[in-house]
């Protein structure tokens, strides 16, 4: 599926309805440039799922934990793993195949942890149609 949006808005509205589709042991791959719109799209998604708390990247703390929605969201931001077996010291494995739901950002850094039924999910931006501009792709759904 390919979605196209213009403003922040229209991401976090994507993110919304795939969240709201969430089902227990599903894993979101979040892949994009930098400042594309990953934790906008997130923010949408923990939405979709009743999740009411501030979303914010867990960039330093890597995983962050939410379950005051329908599901709980376990959000990944493996951007600083300098290698995949730093995965095994936070009990990835644990969130992965708990009841919850997992979004990781920038997947593509732990990709032989993902299983091969994840979602993934790129977004992109082209600066021809709009500074606001993004293409979502979603495959898997």
């Amino acid at each position: 599926m390919i979605f196209e949006t213009n403003s922040e808005k229209e991401t976090f509205e994507i993110g919304r309805k795939l969240g709201e589709s969430a089902k227990p042991g599903q894993i979101f791959c979040l892949n994009g440039d930098l400042g594309v719109g990953k934790t906008v799209f997130t923010k949408g998604f923990a939405s979709g799922l009743g999740i009411a708390e501030e979303v914010n990247s867990p960039t330093f703390t890597i995983v962050q934990v939410y379950d005051d929605g329908k599901l709980p969201l376990y959000h990944f931001d493996v951007y600083r793993i300098g290698d995949p077996e730093e995965m095994y010291e936070i009990g990835f494995e644990d969130y992965f195949y708990g009841e919850g739901v997992c979004l990781v950002e920038w997947s593509q850094l732990i990709e032989e942890l993902i299983p091969e039924d994840a979602v993934q999910i790129l977004i992109e931006k082209d600066l021809e149609k709009g500074l606001d501009y993004r293409k979502i792709t979603a495959e898997g759904i």
